[in-house]
C-alpha cells in the first residue's frame, strides 16, 4: 500500500458570531423545513456539538465550507468554527466532498435499529430522523463481491397528500415490521 503523504489544514479554531461568517456562494446543499426542525430539537436537547468548518478570506472575514443550516439556526448563536489553510478553489472541493464522501458509508442495519431503539426524546422531528435511518440501512442487494444477486421483488408505491401522510404512513408501516422507505418526485 502505498504511503500517503497527508497535510494538516486546520490552523485554528475560533468562536464567532453565527451572523458574521460568509455563506459559501457555491453551496448546493438545500435544508428542508423537517432539517431544520430537527437540528433545533438537537440544540434544544443536546447542545451545540459540532464545530462548523471555514477559511479566512482577504478581508479577514470567516467563508463557510461546512455547517451553512448550524449557522442559520441563529444568527446570534456563537459557534466553534474550525479554520482551514486553503485556496478558494480547495474550499470548492472540500464544499463537494465534505458530506457526500459521507455519505458513501453504509449502514449497519441491525445497529442502527437497536440505537434507534434506546434512544429517548421528546421530539418528534428528532425521532422520525433516527428511525428513518434505522430503517433505510438496508443491506444492498447486490453484494460488495461476486456476480450480482438478482431477487425478486413485489413493491406498491403510494402517493400521499402531503409529507405529514407520508411520514404517518412510512412510521405505520414500519411498526407493522414492512420494510419501506420515502421516495420524493
Amino acid at each position: 500500500m502505498k504511503k500517503l503523504s497527508i497535510r494538516n489544514r486546520i490552523v485554528d479554531h475560533v468562536t464567532v458570531r453565527a451572523g458574521d461568517l460568509v455563506p459559501h456562494p457555491h453551496n448546493f446543499r438545500r435544508h428542508p423545513g423537517r432539517q431544520r426542525e430537527a437540528l433545533a430539537d438537537s440544540f434544544e436537547e443536546i447542545g451545540f456539538a459540532r464545530s462548523l468548518v471555514g477559511y479566512r478570506l482577504p478581508d479577514g472575514r470567516i467563508q463557510l465550507i461546512d455547517g451553512h443550516l448550524r449557522a442559520e439556526v441563529d444568527p446570534n448563536l456563537h459557534v466553534v468554527v474550525e479554520i482551514l489553510d486553503v485556496s478558494p478553489g480547495e474550499a470548492n472541493k472540500l464544499l463537494l466532498t465534505l458530506d457526500p464522501l459521507a455519505a458513501l458509508a453504509k449502514t449497519d442495519e441491525d445497529a442502527a435499529r437497536e440505537l434507534a431503539q434506546i434512544l429517548e426524546t421528546d421530539s418528534q422531528a428528532l425521532r422520525e430522523l433516527w428511525d428513518k435511518v434505522a430503517a433505510n440501512g438496508k443491506p444492498p442487494i447486490v453484494p460488495d463481491t461476486g456476480p450480482p444477486v438478482i431477487r425478486e421483488q413485489w413493491l406498491v408505491l403510494v402517493t400521499c397528500a402531503s409529507e405529514e401522510q407520508q411520514i404517518d404512513l412510512l412510521q405505520r408501516l414500519q411498526k407493522e415490521g414492512l420494510p419501506c422507505k420515502a421516495l420524493i418526485s
